[in-house]
């Protein structure tokens, strides 16, 4: 027989549950019955992996503390993995004996919570303890209070090896009619990962940024607004550019709201407009789409918007200046 404790307690010295546990435990080992400890605060990181633990065991003992109000964290994440990730076949053989001391109120509503809780996953009761202890000391040393726990140990041995059977609950109807959880196809340890990003909000907000991305990237592809855009200020290069002799030079336009530069390479009487990225050129312009429909219209020069301050360049000016002979929009 194997038997596994579940304690979700903080672990204090002070904790009367870890006395009570450890008294079953000493009886429950006297009976040659095998007996795995988890104690839930040190396992929190991996509490649900633990589901798994169940499959071996014929019995269990959930152990926690009211120290103001309900079972506590550590064991409520333990149940919620076991109705998660819990093998429900395997459940519906093991008895559970609820174990809640409380140092303040509410023992026995978490003794009832724990044993509603393992009859909706399919579980089989078991008879439990549950009481009000103020003072550890006072349990150590009253010697009818340790014979309560040790009989209680030794009824839970009894109802195991004899596969006591118990009436049909409604809790466990429940589960049957309403209360069927869903098939995940991820492991709890996937899972657990999941909900921690689900919990931090910078990955959260990257994630919020890096889909509003893609989501215009797809929107600009599947409505060819890229394409639409880039088209008229090529033809209107190509159209309106006037060779100069012997002339050379590569201009980089970067115009706002604009992900790739216009690039245009001019080799004599040849020019190539295109959309990208260029590492090494003469001169980079810096101006927003108004301006450069003003140039294109005639109603501007590339001097005037610099001069103006509506333009910005990096490179030789005289290079910036063969622009306005390069290519004729004045009418």
């Amino acid at each position: 027989m194997k038997i596994n404790i579940y304690y979700g307690g903080r672990g204090l010295m002070d904790d009367p549950t870890l006395f009570v546990v450890n008294k079953m435990q000493a009886v429950l080992e006297e009976l040659n019955v095998i007996v795995e400890r988890f104690n839930l605060v040190e396992l929190k990181n991996s509490i649900t992996t633990l589901p798994k633990t169940l499959n071996t065991a014929d019995g269990i003992i959930l152990a926690t503390t009211v120290e103001w109000y309900g079972i506590g964290g550590f064991m409520q994440q333990f149940l919620d993995a076991c109705w998660l990730y819990g093998d429900k076949e395997k459940i519906s053989q093991i008895y559970m004996s609820p174990v809640v001391m409380s140092t303040t109120y509410g023992e026995r509503e978490g003794k009832l919570n724990l044993s509603v809780a393992w009859e909706i996953l399919g579980g089989m009761p078991c008879s439990g303890l549950c009481g009000f202890i103020a003072d550890t000391q006072m349990l150590e040393s009253n010697k009818e209070l340790v014979s309560i726990i040790e009989k209680k140990a030794e009824n839970m041995y009894r109802t195991i090896n004899q596969r006591v059977a118990s009436l049909p609950a409604s809790n466990q109807a429940v589960k049957q009619m309403v209360a069927i959880s869903k098939n995940m196809d991820l492991t709890p340890q996937e899972s657990e990962q999941l909900s921690q990003y689900a919990s931090d909000d910078t990955y959260i907000q990257k994630q919020k940024e890096d889909i509003l991305e893609l989501s215009s990237f797809f929107k600009e592809m599947l409505s060819g607004k890229e394409a639409d855009e880039a088209i008229p200020y090529i033809k209107d290069f190509e159209e309106h550019f006037k060779p100069q002799a012997g002339f050379r030079a590569i201009y980089k336009f970067l115009i706002k709201d604009r992900k790739k530069a216009m690039v245009l390479e001019i080799q004599g009487a040849e020019l190539k407009v295109y959309y990208g990225q260029i590492d090494h050129f003469d001169v980079e312009i810096q101006m927003t789409p108004e301006i450069l429909d003003e140039i294109i219209a005639g109603r501007m020069t590339f001097q005037r918007a610099f001069m103006g301050g509506d333009m910005k360049m990096k490179g030789d000016f005289k290079i910036l200046r063969t622009l306005d002979q390069l290519f004729l929009f004045m009418n």
